[in-house]
């Protein structure tokens, strides 16, 4: 029986010091063309690269640098007849979501580049962060960028000419911001009539849609189907599948399968799920209501996620208006979405409103809205917190005496920013939030070495919105969860705010877990901080017993 097991292509170095990703097979060349980051001369400044290796050879032997020289690379992708290659680069101090170029190079007989194009990211007269290049079967360059109307819609380069069309206008998001390796946000698919259809997926208002996009006509037809968010999709023989999600659905994967003209989804199957038993608990499901509200600028509005309190069981009182929790994303250049989150119905089928806040500066809603938060992190995202659960008061659908507000990492800063410098919450929870943007920045790996400098801004700011420097501020109770083994955010800051606040006598807690990092990973330890939280909130500011037989953790200048 022959041996399957894998074998590897490169060298082993001793320890990760060289990483891939992103790889595409080149046939002609009969080697795997990827995004390399090599940290040999410099852990903390690697050099980034697009690079081969030869495939088919029993000697492994050192990769070659195909492209090279700028900061960044990403979707190295190869024409079908294996004679050109596009790619996407862009340079310190940009994120790939500011601005980057989409480059086509020419493949010589010997396998290099001998001739490049710069396809879009160049003109200074426009500014465009071009993303997710593909080669139709035919090969023509497709992509998707954000020129003109500042939202990410799909362009066709038209080689002979080297200018760029698009395809169908929309205010709507084809894309998403370029924090991994690897989206595939549509696929190039042939009908009956040997036309030419796109099959892609985008956000509009809240929501994600499944489209077909007739190159031909620049028409786009909405597909049926369940899910309401959509991820990545993929091609399949005659079907596709996505990975999506909707209110009732948790993260799933789908067959869609598609009618002989390619113009109707006929069925969908789910096959597989990341909870393939919640739906029998559905009667208990809160449905998110797409809330807009007004901001602090006067005409300018910012939108989240409201779920009522929801359980078939028990029904409050005319006259009571329930607790709400707030959370604020992490990222913070991210984005919540109206899923079934069953941590967000935890909450809501145990009397608690909950509201996911898409502050100025997420994801989903065009560059406009994604750039409001430069210069101004810890007050567009606190200030829009604010204004959200405000409004929900002024609505009357929940108490304004008992507002609580959450967060992790980037979210737990602006939980923690909005606790120490505004009065609008009665208690919150920082989920390895981070206190210290100096710190975070001295800490961050090249990536996002440029990142937080362009959301904060001047020294003075990275001094006066950090909560650490401010924690005679606090005003309120607060419980903190930290991971003792956390690089991005040391075990320190969340300590400093805990003596602070119980030096002050503010009712504090803080649960420390080793062997955890930035983000906690252990389910046990997931259940513990989402149970505690819970209790901490009910018993604080809620004034209720919680159902859950939970034994609480002591709380310093309360019990």
């Amino acid at each position: 029986m022959a041996d399957l097991s894998p074998v590897p292509l490169t060298p082993d170095y001793g320890e990760t010091i060289v990483s891939y990703a992103d790889g595409v097979l080149d046939a002609r060349f009969n080697r795997y063309v990827t995004v390399r980051e090599d940290q040999r001369e410099s852990k903390l400044n690697p050099t980034t690269t697009i690079v081969t290796i030869r495939l088919g050879s029993k000697d492994i032997q050192e990769p070659e640098e195909l492209i090279g020289g700028n900061d960044f690379y990403a979707f190295p992708r190869v024409d079908p007849r294996g004679e050109r290659i596009a790619w996407i680069e862009w340079s310190h101090p940009n994120m790939p979501w500011d601005k980057s170029e989409l480059w086509v190079g020419y493949i010589s007989e010997n396998g290099e580049v001998s001739r490049r194009v710069c396809v879009a990211g160049r003109d200074p007269s426009l500014v465009e962060a071009p993303t997710e290049p593909q080669w139709s079967p035919s090969g023509e360059l497709f992509f998707i960028t954000d020129r003109n109307n500042g939202f990410w819609n799909l362009h066709k380069w038209i080689e002979s000419e080297n200018e760029v069309l698009p395809l169908h206008s929309l205010d709507a998001e084809f894309a998403r911001p370029l924090w991994i390796f690897g989206m595939n946000s549509y696929e190039f698919v042939q009908s009956s009539e040997q036309k030419n259809l796109i099959i892609c997926s985008y956000r509009q208002n809240g929501r994600s849609f499944l489209g077909i996009l007739d190159d031909s006509q620049s028409s786009l037809t909405v597909l049926d189907i369940p899910f309401t968010d959509i991820d990545n999709i993929t091609y399949g023989n005659h079907c596709l599948y996505v990975e999506g999600a909707s209110a009732v659905h948790p993260s799933s994967v789908a067959k869609v399968t598609l009618d002989d003209h390619k113009s109707k989804a006929v069925d969908f199957k789910t096959i597989w799920s990341s909870s393939p038993d919640s739906l029998k608990y559905n009667s208990y499901f809160s449905m998110p209501e797409l809330i807009e509200f007004p901001t602090e600028v006067p005409g300018q509005n910012a939108y989240a996620y409201f779920y009522p309190p929801s359980n078939p069981m028990y029904q409050a009182s005319q006259e009571e208006k329930p607790p709400l929790l707030l959370k604020s994303h992490g990222g913070p250049t991210a984005e919540t979405h109206g899923i079934l989150n069953l941590s967000i119905q935890y909450w809501t089928s145990r009397g608690w409103a909950f509201v996911d806040v898409n502050y100025g500066g997420s994801t989903g809603y065009g560059r406009e809205y994604r750039e409001r938060l430069l210069g101004s992190w810890g007050v567009v995202d606190v200030n829009d917190c604010c204004s959200c659960a405000r409004n929900l008061v002024d609505c009357g659908k929940v108490d304004e005496k008992r507002l609580c507000i959450t967060g992790g990492s980037a979210g737990g800063y602006t939980t923690l920013a909005a606790l120490s410098f505004r009065e609008t919450f009665k208690a919150g929870a920082s989920l390895y939030g981070v206190a210290d943007l100096n710190m975070l920045r001295a800490e961050t790996h090249k990536f996002e070495s440029h990142y937080i400098d362009k959301l904060v801004g001047s020294e003075q700011n990275y001094f006066e919105r950090s909560p650490i420097n401010f924690v005679d501020k606090f005003s309120c109770p607060i419980i903190l969860f930290q991971g003792l083994d956390d690089k991005v955010v040391p075990p320190d800051q969340a300590q400093k705010i805990y003596l602070a606040l119980k030096k002050k006598g503010l009712p504090v807690a803080l649960v420390e877990y080793e062997g955890e990092q930035h983000g906690f990973r252990k389910a046990e330890n997931i259940k513990f901080t989402l149970e505690q939280q819970m209790v901490f909130f009910a018993r604080l500011v809620g004034h209720f017993t919680v159902a859950d037989d939970i034994t609480p953790i002591k709380v310093d200048n309360f019990d």
